[in-house]
């Protein structure tokens, strides 16, 4: 009997962690959400990944406004394997509950944004790697070529603008 109660907790426990995982992706601002599930559709996309990820936790965020409706977004964050199988579309954790038998996934991501909307230039940088094969020299590059990414408007001040005559 006390397996029943000692599983019956584990299933809310579970249940409980899913739903608050969901919940954290809906707070996120849509500028974020967007970067995260560019890194869910990469993720998803690599052959040997045989179960479907979605966002589990944000561990750091944070963005430079560049004026002119330019924002430039880095987001570090985690992907948790669901049970649902690869290429499921509807993959929520009421549906596709979380495994625990997998490793998270550790994503640093940095990319331009220009009025809701992630620009490809320059290249958004999507770095996700296993956790346990993250490694500080791993997370030092990834910071650092965010860092070093040079990223430019494209059109000069408006005070730079002369009127044709």
């Amino acid at each position: 009997m006390s397996g029943f109660w000692f599983l019956t907790l584990v299933s809310v426990w579970v249940l409980l962690g899913s739903c608050d995982a969901q919940d954290d992706f809906s707070k996120l601002p849509e500028d974020y959400k967007k970067g995260v599930e560019l890194a869910v559709q990469q993720i998803n996309s690599h052959e040997g990944i045989k179960s479907h990820f979605i966002f589990f936790k944000s561990l750091s965020k944070s963005d430079i406004d560049g004026g002119f409706a330019v924002n430039y977004i880095y987001h570090h964050f985690y992907l948790k394997a669901t049970r649902c199988p690869k290429g499921t579309s509807d993959a929520n954790p009421s549906k596709c509950a979380f495994r625990n038998d997998r490793p998270l996934i550790d994503c640093g991501i940095c990319y331009k944004m220009h009025r809701g909307e992630i620009q490809n230039e320059p290249k958004p940088y999507v770095h996700c790697v296993h956790k346990p094969k993250l490694t500080q020299y791993l997370m030092s590059a990834r910071v650092e070529h965010c860092d070093k990414m040079t990223y430019t408007n494209g059109s000069p001040s408006l005070l730079a603008v002369r009127k044709p005559q």
